[in-house]
């Protein structure tokens, strides 16, 4: 399955269940003056503003390369991920605690806080159903490494988001049923107020790993560190190829730009090093579709 795909149908997953959950959460913090719900509902409809912009994203990084630029817009998804981390920080995260502060010194009274807690309820569910089937996509994708290693290591920027913004929505929909019950039980609406304001440090934090992942694929990357030891074991292993000197790769959203320099056999003519240099690189596209463009160059030193 194409990180593409992935990204595609983990989006959806999150958008379908986020807008369902933001209108219902609209409805109980109107209903019922909680600070937390508001907090929750805002958060809800910034995810849904978030998702549609990763599709944009995914829309256009798919354009062919122009003239102006000749390897393609696949480094535009990681544009459109560092906006929804910026709109998750202050949208979501700074204006919770915002309303969170404000409610704590100037307490409103709340009521029918049965309505908020049987939609957060069912909203930790749907949530729940979101995150499973964006975890099922990072599986497609990850195979045999363990989730660590890909958390660490992706050059998906999209799925990153998703997740981030799934467990950030578990977390404060979990958050946000543990203050509202508090605030049912003791009657304190400081207690709907605090947990507002939590709920707004868990998307800061969030918005921050999400931020400083995807500022490193702005700022370029290799691809995967497993994919270029075999990039680079092709290359050597070689018939014709007597050293690897130098090689090079960089990430563009889904694909791959490889630059090598190569010492030929000795006795080669230039035409016979040609030609395995052309078989080299097709072989390359073949094993690794990911690789966009290839650039192998004949060289006797780095």
């Amino acid at each position: 399955m194409s990180d593409h795909n992935s990204s595609s149908k983990a989006i959806l997953y999150a958008l379908v269940a986020n807008f369902g959950i933001a209108v219902s959460k609209l409805l109980a913090a109107l209903y019922t003056a909680s600070g937390s719900m508001l907090a929750e509902a805002i958060h809800s409809f910034s995810d849904c503003a978030n998702q549609i912009l990763l599709f944009i994203g995914l829309k256009q990084s798919k354009r062919p390369p122009t003239r102006e630029h000749p390897l393609g817009f696949g480094k535009v998804t990681y544009f459109w991920s560092f906006v929804v981390a910026l709109l998750l920080f202050t949208m979501g995260g700074l204006f919770s605690i915002y309303e969170g502060w404000h409610k704590l010194h100037e307490p409103e009274p709340v009521s029918q806080l049965w309505v908020a807690l049987t939609v957060l309820g069912v909203s930790i569910l749907l949530e729940a159903g979101s995150l499973a089937g964006c975890l099922k996509e990072i599986a497609h994708l990850r195979g045999e490494k363990s989730f660590g290693y890909w958390i660490k290591n992706t050059r998906n920027a999209e799925l990153v988001v998703v997740l981030g913004e799934d467990v950030a929505a578990l977390v404060g929909l979990v958050l946000a049923f543990g203050f509202v019950g508090l605030t049912a039980a003791t009657g304190d609406p400081k207690f709907d107020a605090m947990g507002s304001i939590t709920i707004g440090v868990v998307l800061v934090a969030v918005a921050i790993f999400i931020a400083l992942r995807i500022k490193a694929l702005i700022v370029g990357r290799s691809a995967e560190e497993d994919v270029e030891d075999a990039i680079r074991q092709e290359i050597s292993e070689d018939p014709g190829i007597d050293q690897l000197l130098k090689a090079i790769t960089m990430q563009f959203g889904p694909q791959v730009m490889l630059a090598a320099k190569v010492q030929m056999k000795a006795g080669l003519s230039i035409e016979e090093a040609v030609a395995r240099i052309n078989k080299l690189e097709v072989r390359i596209h073949e094993k690794f579709p990911e690789i966009a463009w290839c650039f192998i160059e004949p060289d006797d030193k780095d």
